[in-house]
């Protein structure tokens, strides 16, 4: 692989009196062993904020993460702080989860704010992210940080910036902090810490946090009458492990297994392919315990436990997986009834869900009178609309087909650890109604409509797999297909260029949200497909989307064997 004037030059600024001997001597060791592959995938580019955050593989070079690139980011954050709340105390929370090196990155974080006159609330040792977010709100500190990769594999590392409302950083914070990014350069971090302003936090902040999410609960008396209802937990060798089964025993909980192997706190995963609840299987192990318990409901959580997958009996009673779509309209549809039935309902409560997560949510809130607001991928979204929203209209619930959700405003982060509370209240509570969550399941569809997603990830790694990403993107947009599983595409949203075409009319509108590089394809019976490339990691993704009437639950299994077909038909289509 030719190396390009520009890599060159981070090549050798890398080598020079700016970085310490160890780097200097690993980006040495590339050279001597001419490895120009691995030098061009460490140095053509600088990682850049994305829907989670910063986040790379961990290593030398400027396309990685290490202690220089997490330095330079805490800088030039440092440095938008410092201009933006000039002659104000400023604080930000800084918190890391499992992965190997995020204690030690998250050191460095606190070091570079604190040397820059910053003061640190530094979280003792892992914790959840929904909890730094939690935290940002309750000290009232300007920014935060979390080093984490999420549900990403092993070998990764990341660094994902919050507001002072406790959210990710969006337009145009992120923008603005970008640009002080950009001009700082090794030399210009602070690397020399002040621990006089750097405060440990931990255990009172965890008990703060937890009270405040079992005050969300709207079923004491279920979880009252049904607190032996058999759970199975696994972190995933993450941070849930440090509150999730503290937090289902304060709610009342009584029969929890966790899975001991996955307790154990480790960033090398050593149970699983990948950390991620998404995979079938990282949950298999839970899943074995689970027929071993007998378990009414399984749940595991992501390393940094924002994100949770869980596992349902079926009529049949087998344990079976839910895709992120199917546990929202669970969640999302438990608490509506309950904010309904409760009387809590005022008119002016509203739901939030991503572009590509299930339009069946629609349906739900529609039923309830609630409004349903559509964001962009990426929960920092959905956390910008609630921020935006505080005051005038009230949030129930958030979430989207990647396994994120949120319950209550104690946050503006997706949120596992009350997510994992929530779903084990509502087992609780269906049980109690002598029925279990699968039959709510199908009671939806049967009520709203049978729908069915499916996500399609193609992974294209390094320089040349970014370059064919934007070529497959750029494809479809400029060559949109005319149909899609033998059905007429009839419109077309184009969340670049901001318009919805309407191919019927030939009408264009305009689309009020964000600048993103998305395309949403909609067909004439009413399926929808949407492609995008991932912001986190190095993958095109195309989410399919198709619904039918449900006349019975007798008719599910026939059902589904017909989207499934359709789904098939248009991944055909669409060549993946």
């Amino acid at each position: 692989m030719t190396i390009d004037p520009q890599t060159q030059e981070r090549i050798d600024y890398w080598r020079s009196e700016a970085f310490d001997s160890k780097t200097r001597q690993e980006v040495q060791a590339l050279l001597d062993n001419d490895d120009h592959t691995a030098l061009v995938e460490a140095f053509y580019k600088e990682l850049e904020f994305g829907t989670g955050g910063l986040r790379g593989i961990m290593g030398t070079g400027t396309n990685r993460v290490n202690r220089y690139t997490i330095g330079m980011a805490t800088q030039g954050l440092a440095n938008f702080l410092n201009k933006n709340y000039a002659g104000k105390r400023i604080s930000v929370v800084v918190a890391h989860d499992c992965r190997n090196h995020s204690d030690t990155l998250a050191k460095v974080t606190a070091d570079v704010f604190s040397a820059n006159g910053i003061e640190v609330y530094f979280f003792q040792g892992l914790r959840p992210t929904p909890e730094l977010s939690y935290a940002i709100r309750h000290f009232g500190s300007q920014s935060g940080v979390m080093l984490t990769a999420s549900h990403n594999p092993k070998e990764y590392n990341g660094y994902k910036a919050y507001g002072d409302d406790g959210g990710q950083l969006v337009s145009p914070a992120d923008k603005a902090v970008l640009t002080e990014v950009r001009q700082v350069t090794a030399e210009d971090v602070k690397f020399d810490g002040d621990d006089s302003l750097i405060h440990l936090i931990g255990a009172e902040v965890d008990e703060m946090y937890l009270e405040e999410l079992t005050r969300l609960s709207l079923s004491p008396e279920a979880i009252r009458a049904q607190h032996d209802i058999s759970i199975v937990f696994s972190p995933i060798h993450g941070t849930g492990g440090v509150l999730v089964p503290d937090y289902l025993k304060k709610l009342g909980f009584t029969n929890i297994h966790l899975v001991q192997e996955q307790m154990v706190v480790d960033g090398n995963f050593p149970t699983v392919i990948y950390p991620n609840p998404e995979e079938a299987e990282a949950l298999a192990m839970a899943i074995k315990l689970a027929k071993d318990v007998d378990a009414d409901l399984v749940m595991a959580t992501d390393p940094d436990a924002d994100r949770v997958g869980i596992a349902i009996k079926n009529d049949r009673d087998q344990h079976i997986l839910l895709n992120g779509n199917q546990t929202a309209v669970l969640l999302f549809g438990y608490v509506l009834d309950r904010w309904s039935n409760g009387g809590r309902l005022a008119g002016s409560e509203y739901i939030v869900k991503t572009i590509v997560t299930t339009y069946l949510l629609d349906r739900i809130a529609e039923s309830y009178g609630v409004d349903c607001y559509n964001t962009l991928t990426g929960f920092k979204h959905i956390g910008a609309l609630m921020s935006a929203n505080q005051g005038a209209k009230s949030f129930i619930v958030g979430g989207e087909e990647s396994y994120g959700y949120l319950v209550g405003e104690h946050a503006r982060d997706k949120d596992a650890v009350v997510s994992c509370g929530m779903l084990a209240e509502m087992a609780a509570y269906y049980r109690n109604e002598g029925k279990s969550p699968y039959d709510a399941l199908l009671d939806t569809y049967v009520e709203h409509g049978l729908y069915q997603e499916k996500l399609v990830a193609l992974t294209k790694k390094g320089k040349s797999g970014s370059e064919e990403i934007e070529q497959m993107i750029s494809t479809f947009r400029n060559d949109p297909p005319k149909t899609l599983g033998d059905v007429d595409v009839v419109r077309i949203k184009d969340y670049q260029l901001q318009i919805d075409h309407d191919l019927l009319t030939d009408e264009k509108s305009s689309i009020d949200l964000p600048v993103s590089n998305v395309l949403q394809f909609f067909t004439a019976d009413g399926s929808i497909v949407s492609a995008r490339p991932s912001g986190t990691e190095p993958k095109i993704k195309f989410y399919c989307s198709v619904h039918t009437t449900l006349d019975s639950k007798q008719e599910y299994a026939e059902k589904q064997v017909l989207l499934h077909k359709r789904i098939e038909a248009i991944c055909a289509d669409l060549g993946v």
